[in-house]
C-alpha cells in the first residue's frame, strides 16, 4: 500500500501489522508500542526512560526494521563530541580540498543509546536536527532524509556520571515511555522464546518502506479534531500551569503536541476522527515530562506522571458523543 490516497482503514491495518511484528520479540509490550508509533506517525520523536534490560535498545531496532527505515546508532558517553554525531569536514588528498563526511544522524531512525551519559554540549547537537529536520556545520546546512526520528534512551537510577536533560531538549522529545517490569508470565514467554529460536538475535521483518510511512504520516493529517476535544487539550495544559506543585507548566507546543498524538491514536485504532479516550490515553505520556516541579514538590516526592493523572480526574471532558467514520 503505497499509493499516495492511504485510508485510515488501510493505515489502521498497516499500524496493526507493524505493532504484531515488533511484540513477536517485544512480548508484553503493546501499550508503549503503539504510543511509539503514534509519535513517530505524527511526526516526532520519542524518549524510552526504564531501568537497564528491559529491551529499549532492541524496540528502537525492530521498530526501525519493520518501518523499513535505515538505522543509525550513537552509544552516548562522556567524551562524545557533537561532531561524532553530525559529521565533519576532513581533507580529501585527492581533490586537495575539505569534504563533508556525514555522520551517523544522517539516518531514518536514530537511536541515541543513553543520551543522559553524554555532555549537554553534545545533546544540544541534537536539538537542530530534532527540530529543524537538518544540521549546520561550519554555516552550512544540511538536510537530513525523511523520515527522519529519534528515539533515545536513558537510565533514570544512575546519576553519576549523567546529565540529564534540559528543559529545551526534552521538550523536542513528543512522548516520554517507560517500560516497566513484564509480569511473570509474559517474562516466562520471552525465556521460551529465547530457547526455541535457538539464537541471541531476534529478528523482525520488514512490514512498510519509509514511502508508506510517509502516507501513513499523511493519513493522520486526515483526521478530523471537534472544537470540544482541541479545548479539551488546552485545558489540561492549562491546567498544570496554575497546579500547586507544579513551578512550569505545559507550553502550548505540549497541547499541540497532545492532540497530534491523539490524532495518530486514533489511526491506529482505525477511526478518522479523535474521541476524548484518545487524549486520555497518551496524556500522561506527552505532557509529564513538560512539567518543572516545584522544590518542594519534589523533595515530597511528587512524580509528574502523578500530576497529570490527577488532572485527568479533575479536568472535565467533551462528552464522547457517536459519531461514523470517514
Amino acid at each position: 500500500m503505497t499509493g499516495p490516497h492511504l485510508q485510515v482503514d488501510d493505515a489502521a491495518r498497516l499500524s496493526a501489522a507493524i505493532l504484531d511484528e515488533v511484540e513477536s520479540v517485544m512480548v508484553g509490550m503493546r501499550r508503549p508500542l503503539k504510543t511509539a508509533l503514534a509519535a513517530i506517525l505524527a511526526g516526532g520523536h520519542v524518549l524510552l526512560e526504564d531501568v537497564p534490560g528491559l529491551g529499549k535498545t532492541l524496540a528502537a531496532r525492530s521498530l526501525s526494521t519493520t518501518l523499513g527505515l535505515e538505522f543509525g546508532r550513537i552509544q552516548c558517553t562522556p567524551d562524545l563530541l557533537p561532531a561524532d554525531i553530525t559529521g565533519s569536514y576532513i581533507y580529501d588528498p585527492t581533490c586537495s580540498s575539505f569534504v563533508f563526511r556525514e555522520g551517523p544522524i544522517f539516518t531514518g531512525l536514530l537511536l541515541a543509546d543513553e543520551i543522559n551519559r553524554t555532555a549537554p554540549k553534545t545533546q544540544s547537537a541534537l536539538l537542530e536536527a530534532m527540530a529543524e529536520r537538518q544540521v549546520t556545520v561550519e554555516g552550512t546546512r544540511f538536510p537530513l532524509p525523511a523520515p527522519f526520528h529519534v528515539l533515545a534512551t536513558s537510565n533514570p537510577v544512575e546519576y553519576e556520571g549523567t546529565y540529564p536533560l534540559p528543559e529545551a531538549q526534552l521538550d523536542r522529545f513528543m512522548v516520554r515511555l517507560g517500560i516497566g517490569y513484564l509480569d511473570p508470565e509474559a517474562e516466562a514467554d520471552v525465556l521460551h522464546r529465547r530457547i526455541t529460536r535457538r539464537a541471541e538475535q531476534a529478528e523482525v521483518r520488514p512490514i512498510i518502506d519509509a514511502a508508506t510511512l510517509r502516507h501513513l504520516q499523511a493519513a493522520v493529517e486526515t483526521v478530523d479534531v471537534d472544537p470540544d476535544i482541541i479545548r479539551y487539550c488546552v485545558d489540561l495544559a492549562a491546567a498544570t500551569r496554575s497546579h500547586a506543585a507544579v513551578e512550569v507548566g505545559v507550553s502550548p507546543r505540549g497541547a499541540q503536541m497532545l492532540m497530534l498524538v491523539a490524532r495518530a491514536s486514533a489511526v491506529i485504532a482505525g477511526r478518522g476522527f479523535v474521541v476524548p479516550e484518545d487524549v486520555k490515553g497518551v496524556a500522561i505520556d506527552v505532557l509529564a515530562h513538560r512539567l518543572t516541579l516545584t522544590p518542594q514538590s519534589w523533595a515530597q516526592g511528587v512524580e509528574q506522571s502523578g500530576v497529570i493523572a490527577g488532572l485527568l480526574e479533575q479536568v472535565a471532558g467533551p462528552a464522547a458523543a457517536p459519531r461514523t467514520n470517514r
